[in-house]
């Protein structure tokens, strides 16, 4: 997706350790092998006439829950969480071939009675992991797990289906705190990766699409319900386009469209970005008083803030672990925590008033290690790698000219964040070295014969900017805009408004009213 998305994700997401997956009994019944109407359908409902017998033969496999590893004493905070694994075609044009071990996890619906059917769940990136959002975040999903089976799932190269992890720990740390413009990141991720991971051309977004579709299948559900989440957006964007016939209640918050050419994205992207910096500078001048280390006036704050942080390439932080803090790390942690919107400034100003008045770097740091995903001990996430490697499979790299005209725009509508490293700001990945790429162009996504798909954008969101989510409901034949007022990125977790029309929908099928507003929190 390059710099559509996050250079890194919001959240740190650790893999986890699944067990193999057996078959079950034929004729099992049980949530996860139960349609719409209380008992598994036939497999010819589940599966397209014609499919290969050795696709087919997926579709109709039993999945084997099982309580997670470190959950057999009693689960999470009373939540009885299942692990598993769906077997899918490594390349879906050899579906008799290699093939790949998608890790799963399922929160039974609370109400068994009342239940509706599995809900598909991807919290974005691309790279975070779907099994860790159900095990370590399903209490902000309780009303729709109610009625819903929680299922996530780790996309091809996230988590533990298929991680890719590229570069070792130490290269890492010098990777992501460079400032030297000599040093090549694209080229020394790319072909990290493909020294280390066969299976790059296989890891794209329409292959996911396709492993979802087996999984819907495998699950015993007719339809796919699905909540997307940033990327996930396009996850789901892409599901409908492939399968619209199939598509059941599709909620896509924070929404990416795939109709505008790759590197004008990234200029709305960092325009976007650049607004939320401004707004975070401009108010800490003006309502944060003495705390604010960036002085009381709020119209040279920013400039104020850019030229600390351009600064740190110069004369870099010393932390008390040894590292520094680089302008590199200092953009990644300032930026990180916009992503959040305005309830989380609190932690920057904390951050950076250390980190300004007294040069002391910690504070600063840990934000950049929560957005690069290194933890304490020094070990990496494998969601950076991912993230590259699925938005390098997804894009064609840009031309000369579309570099130039990018570049052109980031001058004048990104300043002050573009200012440290225009190239990184406009290709976050860098694909062009990346050996393996999509032969498909940008195209607006209509998936016409879809069922309603219910598209959610925020107007001030900084990571997604909301015209994304207008132009993708726009295009979408059955697209419907809800729109939050507010920033930060997404909106399910920032309005009672939002969950109360997403739950009606997904529950009730009661679609919000084209045009609706809702308030943020």
């Amino acid at each position: 997706m390059t710099s559509r998305f996050p250079r890194f994700p919001r959240r740190t997401l650790p893999a986890l350790a699944l067990g193999a997956s057996l078959a079950l009994l034929a004729g099992c019944t049980g949530s996860g092998a139960t349609g719409r109407t209380g008992s598994r359908p036939p497999l010819d409902d589940l599966v397209a006439v014609g499919t290969a017998p050795a696709l087919r033969a997926l579709y109709g496999q039993r999945i084997d829950w099982r309580p997670c590893p470190d959950d057999e004493d009693g689960g999470q905070d009373g939540a009885t969480i299942e692990c598993a694994t769906l077997t899918v075609p490594l390349d879906y044009t050899d579906p008799g071939g290699r093939t790949v071990a998608v890790a799963l996890a399922r929160l039974p619906a609370a109400d068994p009675q009342a239940r509706i059917g599995a809900l598909l769940v991807n919290p974005g990136g691309p790279g975070n992991s779907g099994v860790t959002m159900v095990r370590a975040d399903w209490k902000s999903y309780q009303g729709l797990h109610e009625r819903f089976d929680l299922v996530g799932f780790d996309p091809r190269g996230a988590g533990d289906t298929t991680p890719v992890h590229c570069l070792d720990d130490r290269t890492r740390d010098r990777w992501n705190a460079t400032d030297d413009p000599a040093y090549d990141h694209g080229r020394v991720l790319a072909d990290a990766c493909v020294a280390s991971h066969a299976d790059l051309p296989h890891i794209g977004t329409r292959d996911a699409a396709r492993d979802l579709d087996v999984l819907r299948g495998a699950l015993g559900e007719r339809k796919l319900d699905f909540l997307g989440l940033s990327y996930g957006t396009h996850l789901g964007a892409l599901y409908a386009e492939e399968f619209p016939g199939r598509t059941g209640r599709l909620v896509l918050d924070g929404a990416v469209e795939h109709g505008t050419d790759a590197v004008q994205l990234d200029v709305e992207q960092a325009v976007a970005g650049e607004t939320a910096f401004r707004d975070f500078a401009a108010s800490c001048a003006t309502d944060d008083g003495a705390d604010c280390p960036l002085g009381a006036d709020p119209d040279a704050a920013p400039g104020r803030l850019a030229d600390f942080l351009d600064g740190l390439s110069n004369r870099p932080l010393r932390a008390s672990d040894g590292r520094t803090v680089t302008a590199a790390l200092g953009w990644t942690a300032v930026l990180n925590v916009l992503y959040d919107g305005h309830r989380s400034w609190y932690r920057l100003v904390d951050a950076l008033g250390p980190a300004v008045r007294k040069r002391d770097a910690d504070a600063l740091l840990g934000l950049a290690d929560g957005a690069t995903g290194r933890g304490e001990n020094g070990r990496y996430a494998t969601v950076a790698d991912a993230y590259a490697a699925i938005s390098c499979a997804d894009l064609p790299a840009p031309d000369a000219a579309q570099l130039k005209a990018g570049l052109a725009d980031l001058a004048v509508q990104a300043p002050l964040t573009s200012r440290h490293n225009p190239l990184t700001t406009l290709l976050a990945p860098d694909c062009r070295p990346w050996p393996y790429r999509s032969t498909e162009l940008q195209h607006v996504i209509r998936a016409p014969g879809s069922a309603p798909i219910l598209v959610v954008g925020s107007t001030e969101d900084p990571v997604t900017p909301y015209p994304w989510a207008q132009r993708l409901a726009a295009g979408l034949e059955h697209g419907v805009l809800l729109t939050r007022e507010g920033d930060g990125h997404t909106a399910y977790d920032k309005s009672g408004c939002v969950r109360a029309a997403i739950a009606a929908f997904l529950v009730d099928g009661r679609m919000p009213a084209a045009g609706t507003h809702c308030p943020s929190d």
